[in-house]
């Protein structure tokens, strides 16, 4: 089970790093998206720190999600990203709602390992 958390959280954690770092270098090819789609990212472009803020936070929490020590900060970083990329599978792109709700139950995962954690910060 410790290779399988390991893998899953490795994983986990170089996807956000990528999905960041491509926020500033744009190296990653952008598939052809719906008139909807664009119209949102378009949107969201008009914010000009809103992506360059979102890939600072999908960087850092990336990082941290990957060693042990820092995972739990790296969730609850991570996580109002995770609502919204649900959100947004949800409503413009249902095909990728597999993948991103297996990145979402990892990061609930970490959320139920450390739950006296979040009682403590809850309560």
């Amino acid at each position: 089970m410790k290779i399988v958390k390991l893998v899953l959280f490795t994983l986990f954690g170089l996807m956000f790093i990528n999905a960041g770092l491509d926020k500033f270098l744009h190296y990653m090819p952008v598939p052809p998206l719906e008139p909807e789609v664009v119209k949102a990212g378009e949107a969201f472009m008009t914010i000009t720190w809103l992506m360059p803020l979102v890939g600072a936070v999908e960087l850092l929490a990336g990082l941290l999600f990957i060693f042990p020590k820092t995972r739990f900060l790296g969730a609850l970083m991570i996580f109002p990203v995770m609502v919204g990329i649900m959100l947004h599978n949800a409503v413009y792109m249902p095909s990728g709602l597999a993948i991103a709700g297996v990145f979402f139950l990892i990061n609930l995962w970490v959320f139920y390992e450390n739950k006296e954690k979040i009682k403590g910060i809850v309560i």
